[in-house]
């Protein structure tokens, strides 16, 4: 997904010098006082902690990840642009990690933290190449089809509830139609066992819920990315996954499978939770209820908003120092582990210091920022992919609204990814 575009009225996400740096508050320049990055609280009111972190330990806190080990949460925009911008400082290798030694191999983060090798934790010139494959193999998609596709899934999932004059959103629409448009652009079947099975171990291990084993899941995640491969490499066909086999830097099935991994999860779940929490938006606000039927300049507005204060991914993890440095005051330890806070550094109050986010310009950090964030064109497709979730389903169902009290409403316990785990709605029966 392609670089943040508008204007600040401060620091660009290029900047070339460090933003000024902040004196920690005494008495906690240690993990010994750090905040364990969880619980309840933090799950369903993040804006709260983010604010509480701030005021205790400016723009880069001390926080502790599961089983108690320490990270640093970068909060403030200029320090997330920053760091993503300087990969001679904050690389994405995870091998550098000084707590490897503390990991269990079960560890809950492991999928996002296990080192692969795959795009997102290449540097340098193998990452330049790595991410040109993707880029081209998915310039190749054509958004107007890719539209058409989108359209047909959703008529086929709300044809499936229609009838009934109530469904409950995320399960039955939201998290279903980007993965079947993902699969389908990569050349798997839009519908199907091995799709439904791919949905849910991706689900579980991005976002692994009680008695889930995210671990188990991601391996099952490659073992069938795997066969879709060789299946490719066979009969190759007009798709993302053969188009990166053919493509003249010659990488291994391996790499590609890593890769299309990653191409194919950054498609999926966080735009299942970027059309929920648009959906959820425009049920809610009456900024949007008067327009809500069809009103395709008030699903922009909010599938932008929702980017500005809500963003499906809510903290990434991460980046590793590559020598003793300082950012905002604290020092870094080579090989600590840096915690983006995406959602935190899109409402930093040094940005918008009215406390109003400017959600009509795209300045957000939501696709990341510098040589790794998303590949172009990704947050063109997803955008694609969400705007035409939103608008066929107020398109079909004019009259839908929440089934439940909006304070009813729940966001699944993860500090990654900000979803709802569900969004029940009822409207009048459509008759097929």
């Amino acid at each position: 997904m392609n670089e943040p575009s508008g204007h600040l009225p401060t620091a660009s996400p290029a900047a070339a010098v460090p933003p000024p740096a902040v004196p920690p508050p005494a008495g906690c320049p240690a993990h010994e006082t750090a905040v364990r990055l969880g619980g309840l609280e933090y799950q369903q009111t993040p804006a709260e902690l983010y604010r509480e972190l701030r005021r205790r330990y400016g723009a880069v806190a001390p926080v502790l990840l599961d089983g108690d080990v320490p990270a640093w949460l970068v909060l403030g925009y200029p320090e997330v642009s920053y760091v993503t911008a300087h990969d001679d400082l904050f690389a994405r290798d995870s091998r550098r990690w000084n707590q490897w030694e503390a990991i269990p191999v079960d560890w809950p983060l492991m999928p996002f933290v296990g080192y692969q090798p795959s795009v997102l934790f290449t540097e340098g010139a193998e990452h330049q190449l790595r991410a040109s494959v993707i880029t081209e193999a998915l310039e190749v998609v054509d958004q107007f089809e890719l539209a058409q596709w989108c359209r047909r899934i959703a008529g086929l999932l709300i044809n499936a509830f229609a009838g009934s004059g109530q469904a409950e959103l995320m399960s039955a629409y939201a998290h279903a139609l980007p993965m079947r448009a993902a699969v389908q652009m990569c050349g798997m079947p839009a519908r199907g066992t091995d799709t439904e099975e791919l949905v849910r171990d991706l689900r579980i291990s991005l976002d692994a819920g009680e008695g889930d084993d995210p671990v188990a899941a991601y391996v099952r995640v490659q073992e069938r990315i795997r066969r879709l491969v060789k299946e490719k490499r066979a009969v190759p066909g007009a798709d993302v996954t053969s188009r990166m086999l053919s493509h003249p830097a010659g990488l291994s099935d391996e790499e590609i499978v890593q890769d299309l991994i990653s191409v194919i999860a950054a498609a999926q779940q966080p735009t299942a939770n970027w059309i929920g929490n648009t959906l959820r938006l425009l049920l809610t606000d009456d900024r949007f209820a008067l327009n809500v039927s069809g009103g395709r300049l008030s699903v922009g507005q909010a599938l932008n908003e929702v980017l500005w204060l809500d963003t499906p991914t809510q903290n990434f993890i991460g980046r590793w120092a590559v020598r003793d440095t300082t950012l905002a005051g604290r020092r870094i330890r080579a090989g600590d582990c840096v915690v983006l806070g995406l959602a935190a550094a899109n409402t930093d109050p040094q940005i918008w210091p009215e406390g109003h986010v400017g959600a009509e310009n795209a300045a957000h950090l939501s696709f990341g920022n510098g040589e790794h964030r998303c590949p172009y064109p990704a947050p063109m497709l997803a955008d694609v992919i969400a705007r035409t979730a939103v608008e066929t389903l107020l398109e079909r169902l004019p009259d839908v609204v929440l089934a439940v009290e909006p304070a009813e409403l729940a966001w699944r316990p993860s500090v990654w990814m900000r979803g709802l785990t569900a969004l029940p709605v009822r409207f009048t029966p459509v008759m097929q």
